[in-house]
């Protein structure tokens, strides 16, 4: 997803002027030199559609001898022009580009070249901000981006981010004590950071008890503090309620009104505001969020879903007459109409059900709520095609209507089988053939399919390759069904 910086050639806060011997100084004042030498910048070369015109089209560069539109395309593609509009005084490095260019790179482990869009041109570690920067970033490339970091940094486009509460000295955050069972141990256990240094199963008991593990970490640039996910709604906006559910100080939150990583796998309604230690703790941490949308809305296709009054309600089949499909109960009751509003509404938004008398209707693109949305590239994750966006986020699934639905008349995109209605109103699915493995995944028998080989909405929201064939059972029911295929390749 290529977003086009257009920037506008401003200077810089006080305006410099050309002084004796060719340096910039402060109008009035002495002519120290105050900016980089010609030696100490690479131009890089002609590449650019408009270079050799007679402006500096390279984005690091401001100032009157610059054009006045820049894109990110041309970056140390204008050698000629920007090297003789520097010497001329007509253009300076821009502000964060000239703090950067001065910026050794000493002490910044730039890590490997192990991410998926390593050598592409652009820096994919999240740990950097910049005119060099990938559109998307996601923390599975902290550190796994090292060359083409490590030659946007030195080349002045990019530069670690600043941010309140990950300074480089770590001087904000709380890291607690040492009093985890693993502290010590080289890895980070406090589930309030994400990245490379973390080990791999986090538990909210060792929150703020690994300090001495995660503060190197932090300070080393291989951790961050994870997003709180909760978008500006702080701890303190949210009535938790109290601690009388049955399931209440378990470790996981168990009130269906959040979702996230923290959350419990059944969530009843009796459990409302119902766990109040479990779920403050782990919305502070960052572990779950208030869900979008509640029981009873219209957010799915104009439907009316009603209540989870059903005695059958959030049991993973939509009991409600009015749908059918691979995600339907197999003998619904009229009983239960308008009855049964998560399980049906996530059985819908997955493809898995459809309205009775909509049979064969028109794919759900959704809305345009995604932050990519009307930007050319289809961002939702159900389509594949060479109009999609090159980074799929989950969160942006059913979110970028217009241009999936204008790319997919193209014929520039097409649905994904799993996401198809058709597809999995056409279950049961035989899973002969398929070599499913064993169950010795720590997340084996949990109702989702943990096994990387697949995709569809019948899988984890995380995929990690130790869990290869190790999902057996979770990911032949969801294959059955109609919920996962294998991927292509």
């Amino acid at each position: 997803m290529k977003l086009t910086r257009l920037l506008s050639g401003t200077f810089l806060g006080l305006t410099l002027v050309l002084a004796p011997g060719g340096v910039f100084a402060q109008p009035g004042a002495s002519a120290a030199p105050i900016r980089l030498a010609q030696a100490d910048l690479d131009f890089g070369d002609d590449s650019s559609q408009w270079s050799n015109d007679g402006e500096c089209d390279d984005p690091r560069f401001e100032g009157r001898g610059a054009a006045a539109v820049l894109v990110d395309a041309d970056l140390m593609k204008d050698a000629t022009d920007c090297r003789a509009a520097f010497e001329a005084g007509t253009v300076t490095l821009a502000g964060e580009a000239a703090r950067t260019q001065a910026a050794p790179t000493d002490g910044i482990d730039f890590g490997d070249d192990t991410s998926e869009w390593a050598n592409d041109g652009e820096c994919d570690d999240p740990r950097f901000v910049g005119h060099g920067m990938a559109a998307e970033l996601v923390d599975a490339d902290l550190m796994k981006d090292a060359t083409d970091c490590r030659t946007l940094f030195e080349a002045g486009s990019i530069h670690l981010a600043d941010t309140d509460d990950n300074d480089a000295s770590g001087g904000e955050v709380d890291f607690g004590d040492d009093t985890s069972e693993w502290a010590n141990d080289g890895e980070c256990d406090d589930p309030r950071f994400v990245g490379q240094g973390m080990a791999a199963q986090l538990v909210d008991a060792d929150l703020m008890k690994d300090a001495t593990d995660c503060r190197a970490l932090f300070e080393a640039g291989s951790i961050r503090l994870a997003d709180t996910g909760a978008g500006d709604t702080a701890a303190g906006e949210v009535d938790f309620g109290d601690d009388t559910s049955e399931w209440a100080n378990d470790g996981e939150c168990d009130d269906p009104r959040f979702v996230g990583q923290g959350m419990a796998a059944q969530l009843v309604d009796a459990d409302l505001m119902k766990d109040a230690t479990d779920c403050r703790t782990l919305f502070e941490a960052g572990s779950i969020r208030l869900a979008d949308t509640g029981a009873g809305d219209t957010a799915a296709g104009g439907i009316d879903f009603g209540d989870d009054t059903s005695r059958w309600a959030n049991d993973g089949e939509c009991d409600d007459p009015r749908f059918t499909g691979a995600g339907a109960a197999a003998k619904p009751a009229e009983a239960d109409l308008m009855k049964d509003a998560t399980d049906c509404r996530a059985a819908y938004e997955a493809g898995t059900v459809t309205l009775a008398d909509e049979e064969g209707a028109e794919f759900d693109f959704g809305d345009d709520a995604s932050a990519y949305a009307n930007d050319g590239e289809c961002d939702d994750l159900r389509f594949a095609g060479s109009g999609t966006a090159k980074k799929l986020l989950a969160q942006d699934q059913g979110h970028d209507a217009s241009d999936c639905r204008t790319l997919l008349d193209a014929g520039s995109v097409e649905i994904r089988q799993v996401y198809d209605p058709a597809y999995a109103a056409g279950a049961p699915y035989d899973p002969t053939g398929i070599e499913f493995g064993d169950n010795e995944s720590a997340y084996a028998n949990d109702g989702e399919c943990d096994d990387p080989r697949f995709e569809g909405p019948g899988t984890a929201m995380t995929l990690l390759g130790s869990d290869e064939l190790h999902d057996a059972n979770d990911c032949r029911a969801a294959y059955e069904a109609g919920r996962v295929v294998l991927r292509q390749g």
